[in-house]
C-alpha cells in the first residue's frame, strides 16, 4: 500500500469514528427539571456532601416543559397521571460531543504517553489514534479522537483499570465517577483549568499512592517487583480518592488493623484475618459503636460444627427445629468482650479473641474472615470518647465487669476498610512484600494487561 493511500484510509476511518463519537460517545444525560414532591412533609433527597465547584450551568433542553397539576385535577392531554406523592422522572438532555482544540487535544496525548509512571499502560488508550488526528490538522477529527480517549483514561485515572470479577471479592462502592462527571471534568479541563490538571485530580492523594509511584522509578530494571507496584496502585485507585480524615485500614496480607487520622498513623495493632478456607473479603463500611460483653451470633456455615459443642444456645421456630445458634458472653465467647458495630451483607467485623495468644503467631490468617484485633478495647476507648463522647476506658471497664450486654455508640461513624495491598512502599521506594496467601494478585495483573481490565488468568484466586 503506498503512502496517499495509507493516509486515505486513516482518515476515513478517523471520520467513521467521529460520526461515531457524535452519536454515542458524549450520549451522557443530565437532569434539568424536576417537579415537586406532592405528598406533604417528602423531601428529595440528594447526595450530601457533592457540591462539585466544576459542575457546569444546566444546559438549555427542547424538550416539552414538565407539567405539574394541583391534587384533583385532569392532567393534560398526552401526560401520564402520576400516583399520589410519586416523583416524576427528570426531564434529560443529550449533550453533544465536546469540540477540541490542537492545543488540548495534544496535551491529553502527553499524558497518555507519559501514563505509565502511574503503573497504566499507554496503549489502552490509543495514542496512534490522537497522533494521526493531530497530524491531519482536521478539527473534527482531533475531536472525535479525543473525545474518544478522554472517557477511557478518565475512568483508570478515577476507577483503577481493573474492573470486575477480576477484583474478587471486592465489595467497595467508589463514588469518585458519578454519572455525567467524566463531561464534566472534560468541560472544565477545556474551559481553562487544563487537560493535566484535571486528569492529575483523579489521583488517589494517599501517601502510599505516592511512595509506589516513586518505588516504579526506584526498582525499574526489577520486572517482577514493577508488576507488583502497578497491580497494587491500581488497588488504590479502586478506592475512593478521600478516605476520610480518620478511618480505620486493615491490610489483610499486611494483618495489622490502623487508626490513621489527619493522614498520620494514630494507633496500630497486629490483625488476624480469615484461613484460606474462608479469605476475608474487601469492604469499605462504616463503623458506629460497638457491643460490650457480644453474644456470637454464629452464622449458617458453622452451624453444624457448634451443634456438637457445649456452651451454645440454640435458637428454635416455632416449630420447634433448631433455625440458629447463639454463644453467650463469657470468657469462652469467641468474640472476646467487645465487636464492632458495622453492618455489612457479608457479616464481616472487627473484634476481640478469646484467643489472644494467636497474635504471637508468624502467620495470622486464621480466623472464619472477621478481624480479630490486638488490644482493640484501647482503640474502642479513643473513638467512643472522640468528639465528645462520654465512654471512657473506665466506664468500658466497668461495662464489662457488669457482665452484661451493652451497646456504646461512636459520636460520629468511622469508615472502615479492609483491603489487600499485597506491597508497601517506603519513602524511599524500597518495597516492604507481603505473602500473597490467597492469591489475588494474579487475576488483576492479568487484568491490568488486559485492554479492557477483565482477563480471567488460569490460577483460580481463593473464595469464600
Amino acid at each position: 500500500m503506498n503512502k496517499g493511500k495509507a493516509t486515505m484510509r486513516g482518515r476515513a476511518a478517523i471520520s467513521v469514528m467521529l460520526a461515531v463519537s457524535a452519536g454515542t460517545a458524549w450520549a451522557q444525560t443530565r437532569p434539568v427539571a424536576t417537579a415537586p414532591v406532592r405528598a406533604p412533609g417528602t423531601a428529595v433527597q440528594g447526595q450530601a456532601g457533592m457540591v462539585d465547584p466544576l459542575a457546569p450551568k444546566a444546559a438549555p433542553t427542547t424538550a416539552a416543559p414538565m407539567t405539574t397539576t394541583q391534587p384533583g385535577s385532569v392532567p393534560p392531554a398526552g401526560t401520564d397521571q402520576l400516583a399520589p406523592g410519586a416523583v416524576p422522572a427528570p426531564v434529560v438532555v443529550e449533550l453533544p460531543p465536546a469540540v477540541w482544540q490542537a492545543a488540548p487535544a495534544a496535551e491529553l496525548l502527553a499524558y497518555v504517553k507519559a501514563v505509565g509512571k502511574e503503573g497504566l499502560d499507554p496503549r489502552d488508550y490509543s495514542p496512534a489514534l490522537l497522533e494521526t488526528a493531530l497530524k491531519s490538522g482536521d478539527p473534527a477529527a482531533i475531536s472525535a479522537a479525543a473525545n474518544t480517549v478522554w472517557p477511557l483514561i478518565v475512568r483508570d485515572l478515577a476507577l483503577g483499570h481493573v474492573r470486575g470479577a477480576a477484583r474478587v471479592q471486592w465489595f467497595v462502592r467508589d463514588p469518585d465517577l458519578p454519572e455525567g462527571r467524566t463531561r464534566e471534568l472534560l468541560d472544565a479541563a477545556l474551559a481553562g483549568r487544563g487537560v493535566a490538571a484535571t486528569l492529575d485530580g483523579l489521583l488517589p492523594n494517599h501517601p502510599q499512592y505516592g511512595s509506589l509511584r516513586n518505588a516504579l522509578l526506584v526498582n525499574a530494571k526489577d520486572p517482577a517487583t514493577i508488576a507488583k507496584v502497578r497491580l497494587n496502585m491500581d488497588r488504590w485507585r479502586w478506592l475512593p480518592r478521600d478516605l476520610g480524615n480518620r478511618y480505620i485500614i486493615v491490610n489483610v496480607p499486611g494483618e495489622h488493623a490502623t487508626l490513621v487520622e489527619n493522614s498520620a498513623t494514630r494507633w496500630k495493632r497486629r490483625a488476624i484475618a480469615g484461613a484460606t478456607k474462608t479469605p476475608t473479603p474487601q469492604l469499605a463500611v462504616q463503623a458506629t459503636g460497638v457491643i460490650l460483653n457480644p453474644w456470637w451470633e454464629v452464622p449458617p456455615s458453622l452451624s453444624a460444627e457448634v451443634a456438637r459443642k457445649g456452651g451454645y444456645v440454640a435458637v428454635k421456630g416455632k416449630d420447634g427445629k433448631v433455625q440458629r445458634w447463639r454463644q453467650p458472653p463469657g470468657p469462652s465467647n469467641a468474640l472476646g468482650k467487645i465487636k464492632f458495630v458495622m453492618y455489612n451483607p457479608q457479616n464481616i467485623y472487627l473484634h476481640d479473641t478469646n484467643n489472644r495468644g494467636l497474635f504471637d503467631a508468624r502467620s495470622r490468617f486464621l480466623s472464619h474472615g472477621c478481624i480479630r484485633t490486638e488490644h482493640i478495647l484501647d482503640l474502642a476507648a479513643e473513638l467512643l470518647s472522640d468528639d465528645g463522647g462520654e465512654w471512657d476506658r473506665t466506664k468500658i471497664d466497668e461495662a464489662l465487669a457488669a457482665n452484661k450486654t451493652v451497646s456504646a455508640n461512636f459520636v460520629k461513624p468511622v469508615p472502615v476498610y479492609i483491603v489487600y495491598f499485597s506491597i508497601a512502599a517506603l519513602n524511599d521506594g524500597s518495597i516492604v512484600k507481603y505473602t500473597d496467601l490467597y492469591g489475588r494478585d494474579a487475576p488483576v495483573m492479568a487484568a491490568l494487561n488486559d485492554r479492557d481490565g477483565t482477563a480471567k488468568p488460569a490460577v483460580k484466586a481463593a473464595t469464600r
